[in-house]
């Protein structure tokens, strides 16, 4: 399964940080990339030093606008996963979306334009109560992959957490300068 994110927007100060976490949920669970509008540079800086410490190859591209991306990957076959307060419950759309192939996650920030939900093959509610749209991507990213991200193996990575039940265990192939 391909897995990609298209961050929508972003509120002034606040969304810096939580644009940052979206991205990096993004990466942990298993997407390959993530699309943002409207961000802090410094963010594709972050993510650039986790992929060189932690390894693997997650993407950040800088787009001008949400549409075209999503009206691209659409006609790429992929299917739009919009993630909404008030889309299906996850319980009840979870089977179908695991069956697909190639999935564009919209992760919203502020209110999101009404075309995204008639552009979107699946729009989905973790929760029907105000909530993180971190949260949210985590629990659609475990949902549709069963816990398979977990599982992950990130190449060139010069750090690895060894999950342990007490302490910590990372191992490290190379030091930092």
């Amino acid at each position: 399964m391909v897995i990609e994110v298209v961050r929508i927007g972003q509120r002034l100060v606040r969304d810096d940080r939580v644009t940052t976490h979206v991205a990096l949920v993004s990466r942990a669970f298993g997407a390959e990339r993530i699309f943002m509008t409207e961000i802090n540079p410094e963010i594709k800086d972050t993510l650039g030093k986790i992929n060189d410490t932690w390894g693997g190859n997650f993407e950040i591209e800088f787009i001008d606008s949400w549409k075209p991306i999503v009206k691209k990957k659409k006609e790429e076959g992929f299917k739009i996963v919009h993630l909404s307060m008030y889309g299906e419950k996850i319980n009840d759309a979870q089977e179908e979306i695991r069956k697909e192939e190639n999935l564009l996650i919209v992760v919203g920030a502020e209110k999101v334009p009404r075309e995204i939900y008639e552009l979107a093959d699946f729009n989905v509610g973790v929760g029907s109560q105000p909530h993180s749209e971190i949260s949210a991507l985590a629990i659609l990213l475990d949902r549709i992959q069963g816990g398979q991200q977990f599982e992950k193996e990130f190449p060139n990575a010069k750090r690895k957490i060894i999950p342990t039940k007490t302490g910590k265990n990372v191992q490290v192939k190379e030091t930092r300068d």
